[in-house]
């Protein structure tokens, strides 16, 4: 018997890039909950961001915050304490890297050399929040509750952000470009954090796993190469990124419309 675990990108792939709507997706959502397919959130998004958006979209599963800094399991999904996790707010925990203010001391070291180049989010006003993203003020203050990586708004030339990659992964940082960020965090991404729970739920379930992936960034790249299934959904603002498999599916549509449409494709719903 094989089971799908369908992981998803959320800004720009399951909500829209623009007006962050899920509308377009739930003819797909309601068919992979019939056929008790989790849908599990694969985002750069923090925890508590993410605590109203499963809530209004009526997901249960686990989810992968921050670019896979971590994996939160609600109790119950397994019938063991996966190894490795600790028990934080009502989840099961699986941390892949060190906690925020790891990364903003390392910041510090090299601010010298690029002032003026770039904005800190853990030092941005929520006001300055909501004008780089978007997000409304509510949503802002959510995005600001990081525990893990310190993403930055890079407003420098091309030249000096290439400099500035090299500075921070020389100090052991692994930056990763995102739709609007450059996050600064530890040897994490969304493809190990997918592997690592694709392997828990074969061992705890003694099932083989399809993982499906969907996503529209750069850091969506890690994840759609570890999945089985691997489908880039368009995007209205950047182009495609480039996944390095053999087959890789793309979308026609942008963002949620995208979404429903490969998944009712795909996994015929």
């Amino acid at each position: 018997m094989t089971k799908t675990l369908v992981f998803t990108d959320m800004d720009g792939t399951l909500l829209d890039h623009h007006t962050y709507s899920f509308e377009a997706a739930k003819p797909a959502l309601t068919a992979l909950d019939k056929k008790q397919i989790p849908v599990i959130p694969t985002t750069s998004k923090t925890f508590a961001e993410l605590q109203p958006l499963r809530e209004k979209i009526d997901l249960t599963g686990p989810f992968i915050i921050e670019n896979g800094a971590a994996i939160f399991i609600p109790h119950g999904f397994f019938k063991q304490k996966p190894a490795g996790t600790v028990w934080v707010d009502g989840y099961w925990c699986k941390a892949f890297i060190s906690s925020k203010n790891h990364w903003i001391k390392l910041l510090e070291k090299i601010s010298g050399d690029f002032e003026g180049s770039y904005k800190q989010f853990s030092k941005m006003s929520i006001e300055e929040i909501q004008d780089s993203t978007g997000l409304d003020e509510y949503s802002a203050s959510l995005a600001a509750k990081r525990q893990f990586g310190e993403p930055i708004l890079w407003q420098g030339s091309d030249d000096d952000k290439q400099k500035f990659l090299k500075a921070v992964s020389q100090r052991g940082a692994y930056p990763l470009e995102g739709g609007r960020f450059i996050h600064v965090s530890g040897n994490c991404d969304k493809g190990q954090a997918l592997t690592w729970l694709a392997k828990e739920y074969q061992r705890q379930n003694g099932v083989c796993v399809q993982t499906v992936a969907l996503g529209d960034g750069n850091n969506d790249i890690a994840m759609l190469e570890a999945a089985d299934v691997s489908i880039r959904i368009l995007s209205p603002v950047n182009p495609p990124p480039t996944v390095k498999k053999e087959e890789v599916y793309t979308s026609t549509l942008n963002g949620p419309e995208g979404w429903t449409e490969m998944l009712t494709q795909l996994l015929s719903l």
